[in-house]
């Protein structure tokens, strides 16, 4: 049986990862799947008559078509934009990640798939004893990469893979994001990742890609990530 729903991860902060979450849930929401979204640990909110909301976990809510609460798509959401074990110390919160389970657990009853969003890159912390790696382990999903595509991206992308492997989870899919629209050699740095990647990208997000372009790309975003999944591994426990 095919996963039902994939944990995204970035090379850093700032590298698209929720362009590339967003476009990957629009996809399978315009292929008929009943489609959420979780972004379990979020820093940077605005204030609202609602409480606290963070601009990424509206823009992935707004791509889902099985709706929940705020609270259940993104319980732990924190002030400030700065590192999340900081923002949650400085706020007195305690991120606990059986709660973020349990949250998951309500969207996966409801839907086909979920979509879920790390924060920042693949071991930022969220505790003084946990990071973004132990939320997706205990998840149990597999993983989808997103490359910022400008100079030290191959570092990051090689170093990230081999840290998704260590944890006993499946590097499933990677999508180059092109955040950096003067990045020189960007072909010769595509097949370098490729190489050492194992993989070829699942998708290539163009720099300032336009409405007009965002739907199909959703679709073969959508096709690409689902046809890797279906040849990855199966996870270890």
């Amino acid at each position: 049986m095919s996963p039902r729903g994939v944990f995204v991860t970035g090379t850093d902060t700032g590298v698209g990862k929720t362009e590339a979450a967003c476009l990957l849930t629009s996809g399978l929401a315009s292929s008929g799947l009943k489609v959420a979204v979780m972004k379990p640990v979020a820093a940077g909110a605005q204030p609202t008559a609602d409480g606290l909301r963070n601009e990424d976990a509206l823009a992935l809510i707004a791509c889902a078509n099985v709706h929940a609460a705020y609270e259940t798509v993104n319980p732990f959401c924190l002030r400030e934009a700065i590192a999340p074990h900081i923002a949650a110390a400085e706020e007195g919160i305690h991120i606990r990640t059986a709660d973020i389970v349990h949250h998951f657990g309500e969207l996966m009853r409801r839907a086909d798939w979920v979509v879920v969003e790390g924060a920042g890159g693949w071991l930022v912390p969220i505790s003084a004893e946990e990071t973004m790696a132990d939320v997706a382990r205990a998840l149990g999903l597999p993983v989808v990469l997103v490359v910022g595509m400008r100079l030290g991206c191959l570092n990051h992308a090689v170093l990230t893979a081999r840290a998704i492997q260590a944890s006993g989870l499946t590097l499933a899919a990677w999508i180059a994001n092109d955040i950096d629209a003067t990045f020189a050699r960007h072909a010769q740095n595509l097949a370098t990742l490729e190489h050492w990647l194992g993989l070829a990208p699942a998708a290539i997000v163009p720099y300032g890609v336009s409405a007009a372009q965002r739907p199909q790309l959703a679709s073969q975003t959508a096709r690409a990530v689902q046809e890797r999944l279906r040849q990855a591994p199966a996870i270890r426990t």
